[in-house]
């Protein structure tokens, strides 16, 4: 399994993601995670690990020649630019989203030529259709852009859907105890995120504060920093500590997005696996991830979230959806998404071995 795209001092999304499926699959199979730098164990399970070239790498290119040697029966990867030129195993890539077709300014986290190469990449299909082609499965993570891959052709191959889910073995909070007249952002600040709405939304809530968790570039927070409404409270923290993330959570009246597009929207699934509430964009996506339990509202109204935010103040309504907030992230699992990956495995070496 790929860990390559695991982060050295804290998860984001696809880091997480990557970690939270090889914990789930190694009590049913032997797991060798690949890494490109040691630093990278210490947020991933102890397990079986091979030091090889980074992602980044021009090494990339030629990456199967180094797995050929481990023998594997399948390798997966959380994302679908694995090199696999001369590879002799089966191979899983995964893709996330389309987010960067319609939104393509790309993490600023990546090397200039490498923002450069993005930009180009996400001008026209083809070459994700190129990169999903040389899977023997595509694994994606919602029903949501499964069907935008249909939609757009973007491969050839089966596509099955390996999801996302909350971490395990975290107490939810108590529905009948009132919450702190907070909110709470978790997520990047780039501008398809819509945080924008979310600062303004503020000025109908001048009793609540907005925290805004994410680490933040000092010229990004100065833009923010500007739109905040006079007489509003809005709590930059950039970053925190996932003691302290669980800690927001079991105290705030509600997770809040506005965003305009997501590939999942993890953040709102770890709060409501700990009861809290959720108001977020009405997006296809939040509505997969949210079901009944989610509160929905246009997403460029600061007038409506205000609104959804304030119906959350009764302690009757609150608790209800603390409860079915609950419900609803039980419907995801990572030994379901395991067990996914298990099932791909044995039909796709079935396969190999004909």
């Amino acid at each position: 399994m790929d860990a390559r795209f695991t982060r050295m001092d804290h998860h984001d999304g696809i880091s997480r993601y990557g970690a939270s499926l090889i914990a789930a699959v190694a009590p049913y199979a032997d797991v060798t995670m690949l890494i490109h730098d040691r630093r990278q164990l210490a947020l991933l399970p102890d397990l079986p690990w091979v030091l090889i070239n980074s992602p980044l790498s021009p090494m990339e290119l030629f990456v199967a020649r180094q797995v050929n040697k481990l023998n594997a029966d399948l390798v997966f990867c959380p994302m679908q630019t694995m090199g696999s030129w001369g590879r002799k195993y089966p191979l899983v890539l995964t893709l996330h989203d389309l987010i960067y077709y319609e939104h393509p300014a790309p993490p600023g986290f990546l090397p200039a030529p490498v923002r450069v190469l993005w930009r180009l990449y996400h001008k026209a299909y083809w070459p994700q259709r190129m990169l999903l082609n040389r899977a023997d499965v595509v694994a994606t993570i919602s029903t949501t852009t499964l069907n935008l891959m249909k939609k757009f052709r973007l491969t050839r191959q089966p596509i099955r859907i390996v999801g996302n889910a909350p971490q395990a073995a975290r107490a939810p909070r108590d529905p009948s105890v009132a919450p702190e007249k907070t909110l709470t952002y978790m997520g990047s600040f780039m501008p398809y995120k819509n945080v924008e709405t979310l600062i303004a939304s503020m000025a109908e809530l001048p009793d609540f504060t907005l925290n805004l968790l994410s680490r933040i570039t000092p010229q990004r927070r100065a833009e923010l920093s500007a739109l905040i409404p006079i007489g509003s409270t809005v709590r930059f923290h950039d970053g925190v500590s996932d003691a302290e993330y669980d800690d927001l959570l079991l105290h705030t009246t509600a997770l809040v997005t506005l965003s305009k597009a997501e590939g999942y929207g993890l953040p709102l699934v770890e709060a409501m696996a700990l009861g809290t509430p959720v108001v977020v964009a009405d997006t296809p996506i939040f509505r997969e991830v949210g079901g009944n339990a989610a509160h929905y509202v246009p997403a460029d109204s600061p007038i409506a979230f205000a609104a959804a935010v304030r119906a959350l103040e009764t302690d009757e309504t609150w608790a209800a959806s603390s409860t079915a907030s609950i419900a609803q992230a039980a419907t995801f699992s990572w030994d379901a998404s395991a067990k996914e990956l298990l099932a791909i495995t044995a039909e796709l070496v079935a396969k190999h071995h004909r």
